[in-house]
C-alpha cells in the first residue's frame, strides 16, 4: 500500500521524506520489522519504542511513525510525526486491513463484570438466528466457526483488525467484542466503526493501571462518547454509573433494569442451581443461567438483539437455549450431593454477586475458595477476603495467579481484611490444588463450593513461570 494512502486518517504533525513509497507491512514490535515496513514507535508503559527507531531504520524500515523526532538518523526512511503513536497505530491498522469494521455490524461490550458472558452469548444467539458472526473475548475469539486463542481481553490494534478482516472474508455480518478499559486508554480501538455499545456495570478494578476510580470510569465512557448518531447505546440503569456513561452520547440510547423503569425490564420468578424462570418485558422465559447478575446480562443481550432488529419472540426462544460461558457460574455436581461452582469472579463486586446468588438458592452450607492475582490492584485484596468471609460458612484463602509476587504476601494482604476471630475460622492454604481438594473433602450433601477467581483460565503463573492449572480439572479429579 502507498504510504500516502496508509496515513490519510492519522493527521500527522509533519511528514519528512517521500510519502509516495510502497509499504510492505506494519509493526510496532521492532523485532518484527523488515525491509519496506512502517514502524510505529509507541511510548509504552514499560518500554519506549522510540529507542528502537534507529535499529528499525538500519534494518530497512521504509517509514517511521513517532511522537519525537530527535535521537536518530533518518537516512532514506520517511518520518511521520504524530501527537499520539497509540492512536495512529489503531488508525493505520484499520486502513491497512481495508477498514473491516465498516463492513460489519460491530457491537462493543464494556464494564467491569459480565463482558464475556454478554459478548459470547450474543455471538451464540445471532448464530442460532442463522447469521454469520465473529467474537472477540477474554476466553476465545471466533471467526465464524473457527476458534482463535485469545491472549488479551482486547487484542492489539493490528491483531484486532486482522481478525475483523478475516470475519469479513468469511462472510460474517456481525462482530461482538469485549472492550477493556486498557484497550480504550491505549487507543487499540481507534479507527473502529462501532454500530452499538453495551454497558454492564462499574466496580473497583484495574486501579493499579488507572490510579483512580474516576479515571477508570471516564475511560470506559469514551467508548460511548465516540459513537456515531445512527448507532445505539444500551446501558444498565441498575448501576449508578449507567446513565453517566451515556451523558454525552450522540447515539440512540436504550436502558435495561431489574428494578427501575426501562426499555428492557426483567424479574426472577423462580431459580435453582441449574437455571431461572424469568419475566422479561411481561413474557415468561426459562433460561439455563443463574443469578441476578445474569438476569442483568440476559436483559442486556435481549435488548441488544432487539436494537439489532431481531424479533422479540424469536430472541426469547433462543435465550432459553443459551448455555453458560466456560468458567462463568459453571456448576459441577458430585454424586455425594454437593455442587461445585467454578466462576471467574475476581473483583470484590463479582465475588459478592456470586455469593449472594448462591446464598439465595442453596440448601446446605457455602464453602468458598478464593485468591487474588499478583502484580495487580492490592487494595481489593482485603475487600475480597472480607466479602467472601461474610457470605460463607467456611472460607479458604489460596493462591490465584501470583505472577511475580510471593503468594504468601498476597495471602497476608487478603488476611488483613479479616478480624482475629474471622482468621481463626479461616483456612489459608497456599497451594490451590490442595485448597480445592480440602473444600471437596469438607463438603457434605446439599453443600455448595464456590471456587472463584480463575474460571476459564487453565494456567497459573508462579514466579514468572506458566504452569497448567484448571479449577474444573481439580474438582473432577476429586470426584
Amino acid at each position: 500500500m502507498k504510504l500516502s494512502e496508509l496515513i490519510q486518517d492519522i493527521r500527522p504533525l509533519q511528514v519528512t521524506g517521500d510519502a509516495d513509497k510502497e509499504i510492505t507491512g506494519i509493526a510496532f514490535d521492532s523485532r518484527k520489522v523488515e525491509a519496506g515496513y512502517l514502524f510505529v514507535a509507541q511510548c509504552g508503559t514499560t518500554v519506549d519504542g522510540h529507542q528502537f527507531i534507529q535499529s528499525c531504520i538500519d534494518k530497512g524500515a521504509a517509514a517511521v511513525v513517532c511522537e519525537r523526532t530527535e535521537g536518530f538518523n533518518a537516512g532514506n526512511a520517511t518520518i511521520i510525526q504524530v501527537q499520539s503513536s497509540d492512536r495512529a497505530l489503531g488508525l493505520l491498522a484499520s486502513r491497512w486491513y481495508g477498514c473491516p469494521s465498516r463492513h460489519l455490524t460491530l457491537v462493543g461490550v464494556t464494564g467491569t463484570n459480565g463482558k464475556t458472558t454478554i459478548a459470547t452469548l450474543l455471538y451464540q444467539l445471532v448464530r442460532q438466528m442463522g447469521k454469520k458472526a465473529g467474537l472477540l473475548s477474554t476466553v476465545v475469539n471466533y471467526v465464524d466457526e473457527e476458534a482463535v486463542p485469545a491472549t488479551h481481553t482486547t487484542p492489539d490494534a493490528l491483531e484486532l483488525n486482522q481478525l475483523l478482516a478475516r470475519m469479513v472474508e468469511k462472510g460474517c455480518e456481525y462482530a461482538f467484542m469485549e472492550v477493556s478499559s486498557h484497550s480504550i486508554a491505549q487507543e487499540r480501538i481507534a479507527g473502529l466503526d462501532f454500530d452499538g455499545a453495551l454497558f454492564t456495570n462499574l466496580t473497583r478494578d484495574h486501579l493499579d493501571y488507572h490510579k483512580t476510580f474516576d479515571n477508570y470510569r471516564d475511560t470506559k465512557k469514551r467508548l460511548f462518547d465516540s459513537l456515531k448518531k445512527n448507532a445505539f447505546a444500551l446501558t444498565n440503569k441498575d448501576d449508578k454509573n449507567g446513565m453517566v456513561m451515556v451523558q454525552n452520547c450522540k447515539a440512540h440510547v436504550f436502558t435495561y433494569s431489574t428494578r427501575a423503569l426501562a426499555d428492557y425490564k426483567g424479574i426472577i420468578l423462580e431459580e435453582g442451581l441449574d437455571g431461572m424462570l424469568l419475566l422479561i418485558n411481561n413474557k415468561e422465559v426459562m433460561v439455563r443461567l443463574v443469578g441476578r447478575f445474569n438476569l442483568q446480562n440476559l436483559l442486556c443481550i435481549y435488548g441488544a438483539a432487539l436494537c439489532l432488529g431481531f424479533d422479540k419472540d424469536e430472541t426469547l426462544r433462543v435465550l432459553s437455549l443459551l448455555q453458560p460461558v466456560n468458567g462463568r457460574f459453571e456448576a459441577i455436581h458430585s454424586s455425594k450431593g454437593w455442587t461445585a461452582v467454578v466462576d471467574y469472579a475476581h473483583t470484590p463486586d463479582a465475588v459478592d454477586n456470586v455469593i449472594r446468588t448462591i446464598n439465595e438458592i442453596r440448601k446446605g452450607r457455602l464453602i468458598t475458595v478464593v485468591g487474588c492475582g499478583g502484580n495487580r490492584d492490592k487494595g481489593k485484596r482485603p475487600q475480597m477476603a472480607q466479602i467472601a468471609k461474610q457470605g460463607s460458612d467456611q472460607l479458604i484463602l489460596t493462591s490465584d495467579n501470583p505472577r511475580d509476587e510471593d503468594p504468601l504476601d498476597i495471602l497476608k494482604d487478603m488476611a488483613a481484611g479479616l478480624t482475629e476471630d474471622e482468621l481463626r475460622q479461616t483456612l489459608i492454604i497456599e497451594d490451590r490444588a490442595a485448597a480445592i481438594q480440602t473444600a471437596c473433602t469438607l463438603a457434605q450433601d446439599k453443600d455448595v463450593i464456590l471456587i472463584a477467581g480463575k474460571g476459564h483460565e487453565d494456567y497459573q503463573i508462579i514466579k514468572g513461570v506458566k504452569h497448567h492449572f484448571d479449577d474444573h480439572e481439580e474438582v473432577k479429579k476429586y470426584i
